[in-house]
C-alpha cells in the first residue's frame, strides 16, 4: 500500500492528461462530425455537392482506413518537412479530432439516412423551415439511432488516448510505464488497468442513462 501511495500522484497526473485529451477531442469532434454528415450523405446531383461528397468521402476513407498512431506520427513528425509544425499537444488534438470526426460523420450519416424520408415531405407540407425540421423532427430520432455507436466510440476514445505517449506526452500509460521500468514491477500497470476500467465504467453508465433518456423515440 505504501508503494501504491507513492506512485499514485504520478498516475493521477497522467490521468488528468488522458482526460483533457478525451474531453477536448469529444467536444470538438462530435459537432464536426455532425456538420460533415449531411454533405457526406448527400445524394444531390449538383456538381458542387458531388465534389464536396467526394472530398468528404476521401477524408473519412483516409482517417478511418489508417491507424490513429500512424496519423499522429505523420502529423507531428512528417508535416514539419513541409513547414507545417505543431507542438506535441496540438499535434495530438488535431489528430484525434480529425480521426474521431471522421467516425462520427459516418455514424451521423447512417442515422440521417435511416430516417423515413416521408417525414421530410410532411415537414415541408407543414411549412417548417430546415432548422425547425432538423430540431423538432430529425435530431431526436438521429440521436436515438446513433447513441449506441457514439457510446462505443467514446469508450474507444478513452483507451486510444494512451497512444499519446508515443510522442512524449505524459499520459496515464506513460506514467505507469515509467514507474514499472524504474521499480521493475507490474504493479503500476495493474493500477493503470484499474483506472482505465473505472473510467470506462463511468462512461458505460452514462451511456446507458442517456440511451434511457431518449428511449421514448421509438
Amino acid at each position: 500500500m505504501q508503494y501504491i501511495a507513492e506512485i499514485m500522484p504520478a498516475l493521477l497526473k497522467g490521468t488528468w492528461t488522458t482526460l483533457w485529451v478525451f474531453v477536448i477531442t469529444l467536444v470538438c469532434s462530435l459537432p464536426l462530425g455532425l456538420v460533415l454528415s449531411p454533405g457526406l450523405g448527400s445524394r444531390s446531383k449538383n456538381p458542387l455537392a458531388v465534389a464536396l461528397r467526394w472530398l468528404l468521402s476521401a477524408y473519412t476513407w483516409i482517417f478511418r482506413g489508417t491507424p490513429l498512431l500512424l496519423q499522429m506520427i505523420f502529423i507531428f513528425y512528417g508535416l514539419p518537412t513541409i513547414h507545417i509544425v505543431f507542438d506535441r499537444n496540438s499535434a495530438v488534438l488535431v489528430t484525434f479530432i480529425l480521426n474521431y470526426a471522421a467516425y462520427f460523420a459516418e455514424i451521423f450519416r447512417g442515422g440521417y439516412q435511416a430516417i423515413d424520408k416521408g417525414q421530410f415531405e410532411a415537414a415541408t407540407v407543414l411549412k417548417m423551415s430546415r432548422w425547425q425540421t432538423f430540431r423538432y423532427v430529425i435530431m431526436g430520432q438521429i440521436t436515438k439511432i446513433v447513441l449506441p455507436s457514439i457510446g462505443n466510440e467514446t469508450i474507444n476514445l478513452i483507451k486510444d488516448s494512451s497512444l499519446v505517449y508515443v510522442i512524449g506526452i505524459g499520459d496515464l500509460l506513460r506514467a505507469g510505464n515509467i514507474a514499472a521500468s524504474r521499480d521493475v514491477t507490474l504493479v503500476p500497470y495493474l493500477l493503470v488497468g484499474v483506472i482505465y476500467l473505472f473510467l470506462t465504467f463511468i462512461l458505460t453508465v452514462a451511456q446507458k442513462r442517456v440511451e434511457k433518456r431518449f428511449a421514448f423515440y421509438r
